[in-house]
């Protein structure tokens, strides 16, 4: 099981600022051979879901209340370390990022775009898909909501 802390931007130490970034780029970048601009200015508005395993950041998202990110609360940028994914930290680090918004910002409606392959795993989350795939960043992907 996961530790989960959860941090706005300014909470955020410079370490771990610093580590969230590192591993987004290592999943997002790197392993997914994809150039895009990860840092975005969206950051200082999103809630920081951590998930570590011994001290050791191996899952993250980053969360928005409706209206910042989507007319939804949206997560975002959902990762699992590679080393770390046959543990099914996917699954601790969503429902720890879905608690979240319903703790920080009410219950509602949840949007995501995910990663086509992925929608398997959304679905048993709960996340149903929403309109045609589509291309981000030449990755396909699909839109999804959570009621």
């Amino acid at each position: 099981m996961l530790k989960i802390d959860i941090k706005n931007f300014d909470s955020l130490t410079t370490r771990e600022l610093y580590t969230l970034l590192q591993l987004r780029s290592e999943i997002f970048v790197v392993e997914q051979d994809c150039v895009y601009q990860d840092i975005d200015d969206k950051d200082q508005k999103a809630l920081h879901i951590l998930g570590y395993q011994n001290k050791k950041l191996v899952a993250y998202t980053r969360i928005f209340n409706a209206g910042i990110y989507f007319n939804e609360a949206s997560i975002g940028r959902v990762l699992v370390k590679k080393d770390a994914r046959k543990k099914q930290y996917g699954y601790d680090i969503m429902n720890a990022s879905i608690d979240a918004i319903t703790s920080h910002y009410g219950p509602q409606t949840i949007k995501i775009s995910a990663q086509t392959y992925l929608k398997t795993f959304y679905n048993s989350l709960g996340f149903k898909e929403k309109g045609e795939e589509y291309l981000e960043d030449e990755i396909p992907h699909i839109a999804m909501l959570r009621d």
